[in-house]
């Protein structure tokens, strides 16, 4: 079985370094950051996972649903200009990539990059959190495991979650200590921060 992870994951390893001005931790919530910070999983403040549309504002459940839109139609340069409507450029790559169709299709050549577009649906389709309320990084985070340790899901958590990724990958990102496959980010005004995998 192949590992979506692992083939993710080698493909930021292979990538030059980042030379984004914003660093992967300044985009991630406040689960990942205490982390960061050396603090413990169990001190860092909890995000409850929801499927409520109506817990997102108006700007960022309309964000949601041109994302959604444009990835179902299977054409990767419609999400990309998607991206390039927004008020920046998202984060899709941690290696420094400056074309979103020319990475995902790199990234899954077989699919000539749709299978990032199915990611993508099956990802903002999933429950989310609202993490960082009331800060300058307050954000809505698609899939919900993101914020949460792993080691707290339940049994019909792991389910959603095998959903995305194989048993492999649980592994290592078990051995990791995070969730830290694809992940979307949309801020309350209808910015889409995000599309990324990688730590």
């Amino acid at each position: 079985m192949r590992c979506r992870f692992l083939s993710a994951l080698l493909i930021l390893l292979a990538a030059p370094a980042l030379t984004e001005a914003r660093s992967p931790l300044e985009i991630a919530p406040a689960f990942e950051l205490a982390q960061a910070k050396g603090a413990s999983k169990e001190a860092a403040p909890r995000a409850e996972p929801t499927s409520d549309l109506s817990k997102l504002t108006d700007k960022a459940r309309q964000t949601r649903q041109r994302i959604l839109d444009a990835a179902k139609t299977g054409d990767v340069k419609k999400v990309a200009s998607v991206m390039q409507q927004n008020e920046m450029m998202p984060v899709f790559s941690f290696g420094g990539d400056k074309d979103p169709v020319e990475f995902w299709q790199s990234s899954y050549p077989d699919s000539d990059g749709i299978e990032a577009l199915a990611i993508l649906v099956e990802i903002l389709e999933m429950p989310f959190v609202h993490v960082d309320k009331g800060t300058a990084q307050e954000m809505f985070v698609w899939p919900y495991f993101y914020a949460l340790p792993l080691k707290s899901l339940s049994p019909e958590q792991k389910v959603e979650l095998f959903r995305l990724v194989t048993g492999t990958d649980w592994r290592e990102m078990s051995d990791f200590g995070a969730y830290i496959f694809f992940r979307v980010g949309i801020s309350p005004d209808g910015v889409w921060h995000f599309f990324v995998a990688g730590d």
